[in-house]
């Protein structure tokens, strides 16, 4: 079997919407690293988009989802529970940043978890408007691409979206949006466009994903607090890419000190089980009615099992304090990069493990080079890699490397983007 006959196979079956980045094609994968079905390596600095923060196939991880299997794969927790979903809950409700008291629901997907916060939200507050930001990324169903702040590729040809969404510019320094510049927007919205006693919630990315992995300032956060204690606004921190140390704390908002009303978690969350949390205050999460919450395949146990190892791995194995080393060592080795390209790299950025450079031609921040992006992802694999993109002009490399990977094979890898990057630079 090769990649090649495989990609033919999967491009007659499967809808070109749901395309892949790279035509290889796994047999085999284990922490950091994974081999095709021809059995060439690569070294990944994706985790399959921040799910795999313990790393592939974890050997807990494993270990749990087997010993549930033998016990019992579903039943749907919302007609006969199991005592898995409820130690996560436990656990998840105290881990989430702030002093209040808190209740959580499952669902399947990140998606899922961002339309039921604004369903709690709208619930608690009896209100319809939902304020999100340029940039943005919240998922692809109809609700969650509204909320989303770029057209392509993610809202192209998908149209009409649910009313009474609104957009905010996100701040960013690098490209001359002030935190002030935001705040100020912020208050033409409520004056022009939806009165902030209509408003139900406010969504935010603590570091923005897919919009190029742009950290929000510690001062537009404590600002969005205030701004929603005010107006009685519920503050969503969309967690699903910064949760389960990937930004050298458990939660990013940790960071900050501003505790949200709701937050998501995905990704991260079961080392590749497919599950999804809603984290909240407890009077606000109850603000739905029974039966209002929920879904058949939400809270699996096999995920909620798995979801329970990578906990644990996370404080055995120190991954938080892991998760900050090796975004210096990516930092160090990517502004020595910089270095020597200057008229190329407009800015290496970390924020813990969740690492990017953004991209630019002739030295001009203002000409985002989406060019040397997509030749960089196109010769990835050929250099042993597996490389992401984002940004709202597709001009940034993202890092996301698995919190497990060892020193030995980052510099590997780095050395080999080095090489990637010597080779398309332009």
């Amino acid at each position: 079997m090769t990649n090649e006959n495989l990609q033919q196979r999967k491009t007659k079956v499967i809808a070109r919407g749901q395309g892949n980045m790279y035509p290889v094609y796994v047999e085999r994968a284990l922490n950091a690293e994974l081999w095709d079905v021809e059995g060439n390596r690569y070294i990944d600095f994706g985790a399959g988009i921040a799910v795999c923060n313990t790393g592939h196939s974890h050997p807990q991880v494993v270990a749990a989802a087997k010993a549930q299997l033998d016990k019992f794969s579903h039943t749907c927790v919302m007609v006969n529970p199991y005592e898995v979903a409820v130690e996560l809950a436990e656990k998840l409700t105290t881990l989430a940043p702030g002093n209040s008291p808190k209740k959580a629901i499952f669902v399947s997907t990140g998606a899922e978890a961002v339309e039921n916060c604004i369903k709690i939200a709208r619930a608690h507050t009896g209100r319809r408007g939902v304020i999100a930001f340029n940039g943005a990324f919240h998922g692809r169903t109809n609700l969650t691409m509204a909320l989303t702040g770029k057209i392509t590729p993610y809202k192209n040809l998908f149209g009409p979206f649910p009313g009474d969404i609104f957009h905010a510019p996100f701040p960013i320094e690098l490209h001359d949006i002030s935190v002030q510049q935001s705040l100020k927007a912020l208050d033409n919205l409520f004056k022009v466009d939806i009165a902030p006693s209509d408003v139900a919630a406010i969504i935010v990315e603590p570091v923005q994903g897919e919009g190029g992995f742009y950290a929000a300032p510690t001062e537009f956060l404590q600002a969005l607090r205030t701004l929603c204690d005010q107006h009685g606004i519920v503050l969503i921190a969309d967690e699903i890419q910064t949760g389960f140390g990937r930004t050298g704390k458990m939660f990013c908002f940790e960071h900050s000190g501003v505790e949200a009303d709701l937050m998501t978690m995905a990704k991260g969350i079961a080392g590749g089980f497919p599950i999804a949390a809603v984290v909240g205050k407890s009077e606000i999460m109850d603000a739905p009615l029974p039966g209002g919450l929920g879904g058949t395949y939400g809270g699996s146990p096999v995920a909620c099992a798995a979801a329970l190892a990578v906990l644990d791995i996370i404080e055995q194995e120190n991954l938080i304090m892991r998760s900050a080393q090796i975004g210096a060592i990516f930092n160090e080795r990517l502004t020595a990069l910089q270095a020597k390209y200057p008229q190329l790299i407009s800015q290496v950025r970390n924020q813990g493990s969740m690492i990017a450079i953004e991209l630019m031609s002739d030295g001009d921040i203002e000409q985002p080079n989406t060019e040397l992006t997509q030749a960089i992802i196109a010769n990835a694999a050929k250099h042993g890699l597996i490389l992401l993109a984002c940004g709202f002009y597709g001009n940034v490399i993202r890092f996301l490397p698995a919190l497990t990977i060892s020193d030995e094979i980052i510099n590997e890898g780095l050395t080999q983007f080095e090489s990637l990057f010597s080779t398309v630079a332009k």
